[in-house]
């Protein structure tokens, strides 16, 4: 913004001095753009990644592998949960019709002093029929992305590399770049019935784990 001063008397009575003022209304309205379009981005980026979550959940392709992994869910004093043991029923199928010969099991004892979620779905599986020798449990992990790594340790000590991954539909977009990112090749194989039932519900679960891939991807605390 310029403004016109008129000099003193006797400095130049003829002449129009222009003094520049800054505009200090401009600044606000610039970072207010750039927050919009930062939010505006994130929200895209987001709601593209839900659509992938969503579409990977659809994809079921359970192929010759070395090893079955099944994601851990909650347990109770021992006892797999009823999403769990849809789980665990689902994998017992898969190693039924000859996909693998190992099945290895997931998850830590969370505020369970007395069990872990690996244990349980180990001791579950063998009472339906599995010998002991064909599982591993993984019993130190206490999120998905610990749960993917710890996994591909076990896989690459015994040398091998392809798995059939068993969890719910929409969290297989997740767990199968997990393993991915461990250099393990990812055969998806979600439970029977695992999509959510509801519109609403479909959308928030895509958009959470839409989220949680991202916090992962950026390596976030």
């Amino acid at each position: 913004m310029t403004t016109a001063v008129n000099p003193p008397d006797g400095l130049g009575s003829g002449s129009t001095t222009y003094v520049s003022k800054p505009c200090l209304g401009r600044r606000p309205s610039h970072w207010l753009f750039l927050g919009g379009a930062v939010i505006v981005s994130l929200a895209a980026v987001v709601s593209f990644t839900a659509v992938r979550v969503r579409q990977q959940a659809a994809v079921n392709e359970p192929r010759p592998a070395d090893a079955i992994i099944v994601f851990g869910a909650a347990e109770y004093s021992g006892r797999p949960s009823p999403v769990f043991r849809a789980r665990l029923d689902h994998a017992f199928k898969l190693f039924q019709q000859g996909v693998a010969p190992l099945v290895i099991t997931t998850g830590g004892g969370a505020r369970d002093p007395k069990f872990t979620e690996g244990e349980v779905g180990r001791d579950y599986l063998i009472m339906r029929g599995i010998p002991e020798p064909n599982l591993i449990a993984e019993t130190q992990s206490d999120d998905t992305a610990r749960s993917a790594e710890r996994t591909a340790v076990i896989l690459r000590a015994n040398g091998l590399r392809r798995c059939v991954a068993v969890s719910d539909a929409y969290h297989m977009f997740r767990v199968k770049r997990l393993l991915e990112s461990e250099g393990i090749v990812v055969y998806p194989s979600p439970r029977p019935d695992s999509v959510p039932r509801t519109f609403w519900a479909r959308v928030t679960t895509a958009l959470r784990e839409a989220c949680s891939y991202w916090y992962w991807k950026l390596h976030l605390p």
